[in-house]
């Protein structure tokens, strides 16, 4: 029961982490360009896990024959599902963005099937549809004509989330043999390497002209530690326990939390759809997590709950 408490708050804690990022984004576009925002925040990941790694004695030695699927690993995320979302985030708003990242799910079952042969229960499947619908009703909630969005923006997101969908895969086979610890610092590293490159190219003179502040750092440092660390390290953890398919479901909840944080921090109006929604989604994560033995009573429980509503709804 402790474990699954541990297991159930990291990936939410993630969620939490990941749903805030997209408010950061645009704190730090107010200063520097995409590929800056990506490198910065890497380095304050890559130097916070050395030594936090180091500190704890948390870093395994690399080993040779698992080069290939760390470079892929790093290769997929960090790098290519940030220059999807970095460069996406500069032309959709952070709450459409936050819904393009919610599909993962949709693909996971798939590509856990293809590469592992992992069973999808139905269950699964009905709670992450039950959750997509709830995210709908939260993105969409002033009709589908209020959406305004660069389709280039929305294709870069997609990028991003093709790139999730590999990186959760690659990830699985490296939890069986290494602590997240030594994941996270490994795949940090080559991300860096993978983007010095083009920022020293497309954007070291930019970064120089607008230099450093408190102001500019802070949404930096805060998607390092925050964004780049601790939420991946909770995330890794969960695949371990739960599996792609089950720890990608949560994804759904990305555009929920945006909302409410938008809510919070950017003074952003919570209508009564959007607080159904959040429910909904809330619903479809519950249904996604239910274990197969019990499924059968929630499946004969469905046409109940329905019944019920109709009957609701004639009185009303």
């Amino acid at each position: 029961m402790k474990q699954s408490v541990r297991i159930y708050s990291a990936v939410i804690l993630a969620m939490v982490f990941w749903s805030l990022s997209f408010i950061w984004y645009k704190d730090v576009y107010e200063f520097y360009k995409p590929i800056t925002l990506v490198v910065g925040r890497l380095l304050v990941s890559s130097v916070f896990m050395y030594i936090v790694t180091g500190l704890m004695g948390k870093l395994s030695r690399l080993k040779r024959e698992d080069l290939s699927f760390f470079m892929l690993l790093a290769f997929f995320e960090p790098f290519l599902y940030f220059v999807g979302e970095s460069f996406g985030m500069t032309m959709v708003p952070s709450t459409l963005a936050a819904v393009i990242v919610s599909t993962i799910p949709l693909f996971s079952p798939l590509g856990e099937y293809y590469i592992y042969r992992t069973r999808i229960s139905a269950m699964n499947l009905l709670g992450i549809m039950v959750s997509i619908v709830g995210v709908c009703m939260v993105i969409f909630h002033s009709g589908l004509d209020q959406i305004d969005a660069n389709p280039v923006g929305i294709a870069l997101m997609f990028l991003a989330v093709i790139a999730a969908l590999g990186y959760s895969l690659t990830l699985r086979k490296l939890t069986a043999k290494y602590n997240v610890f030594t994941i996270i610092t490994y795949q940090n590293t080559f991300a860096v390497i993978y983007f010095l490159p083009l920022f020293l190219v497309f954007e070291l003179n930019h970064f120089l002209e607008v230099g450093v502040t408190l102001k500019s750092i802070t949404p930096i440092l805060k998607l390092g530690i925050f964004a780049s660390t601790f939420a991946f390290l909770l995330f890794t953890y969960s695949v371990k326990h739960l599996g792609v398919t089950k720890a990608n479901s949560f994804a759904n909840a990305i555009p929920v939390l945006t909302a409410i944080f938008a809510y919070i921090l950017l003074g952003e109006v919570l209508s009564a759809i959007k607080v159904i929604g959040i429910a909904v989604v809330v619903l479809g994560l519950f249904l996604s997590q239910i274990p197969k033995e019990h499924a059968r009573r929630v499946f004969a429980f469905i046409p109940v709950g329905l019944i019920t509503l109709a009957r609701l709804r004639k009185k009303e």
